[in-house]
């Protein structure tokens, strides 16, 4: 993969597939714009990158607000010297797992759906205008088995992957003709702090210790889809159409 010159925006880089995402891209050699909110782990991020010779830079964006997005963005864009030539959105989150639909409740729903879907809207809408200006573009949205092949732990988490999964199938077919390339990634489970939360608050939930075990040991380490989501942001990748699975 060559990211040489390439203008990326990875939201959610603090830490999990975003944080590994933004050093593996920087190290392939694009210049990257890091969002999140968490202000500490994303100045984390931002040195690891620095470390390697990379060049990156922090932004606190909260992807549900739509100045923040469409500041940052701006910022952004100011710093990389041109628009984007892909946006990696990662941020996310997962809440209520195993809370039965009678217990669940509607600031827990809100949350996660304005989070991963409106999110996943407000940086797509935010970016695409620069892409089209320039003709050419890579968004990745972060979609999950969980709403799109399967169910999920939480209520919320589901529905909220299964919109962005048809968020980014509608992007895809509005954006591919202005040289937009829409894909969603699907990520299996993974070693990240979102993860190993669910996966610790199931347990707590149904106290089934041999379903922890063996979900805690059935985790792989998130540089893998790092990797799959350098290779989406190249131009190797342009033939690559709809959503990407992985482990």
């Amino acid at each position: 993969m060559n990211l040489k010159g390439k203008r990326v925006i990875v939201t959610g880089a603090a830490t999990g597939i975003g944080r590994a995402t933004a050093i593996r891209v920087a190290a392939e050699g694009a210049v990257v714009a890091v969002f999140d909110v968490n202000d500490g782990e994303a100045q984390k991020t931002i040195a690891t990158v620095g470390e390697a010779g990379g060049k990156a830079r922090f932004w606190h964006v909260d992807v549900t607000s739509e100045a923040d997005v469409r500041t940052g963005i701006a910022q952004a864009i100011k710093w990389l010297g041109g628009g984007p030539d892909a946006l990696l959105h990662l941020a996310g989150i997962l809440q209520g797992p195993h809370v039965e639909i009678l217990e669940f409740t509607e600031a827990t729903w809100d949350r996660v759906i304005d989070v991963n879907l409106k999110g996943s809207f407000l940086v797509s809408k935010h970016v695409a205008g620069y892409m089209e200006k320039a003709g050419r573009g890579v968004i990745v949205l972060t979609a999950s088995g969980a709403g799109v092949i399967g169910g999920s732990s939480s209520f919320a988490y589901g529905a909220s992957k299964g919109g962005v999964h048809g968020l980014a199938m509608v992007l895809a077919g509005r954006l591919g003709p202005k040289g937009i390339r829409v894909n969603d990634i699907a990520p299996g489970a993974l070693a990240t702090p979102l993860k190993i939360g669910q996966v610790e608050e199931s347990f707590r939930r149904t106290g089934n210790s041999e379903e922890y075990e063996r979900a805690m040991k059935s985790l792989m380490p998130p540089e893998g889809v790092a990797s799959v989501m350098a290779f989406l942001a190249s131009d190797d990748a342009d033939y690559v159409k709809g959503t990407i699975f992985t482990k």
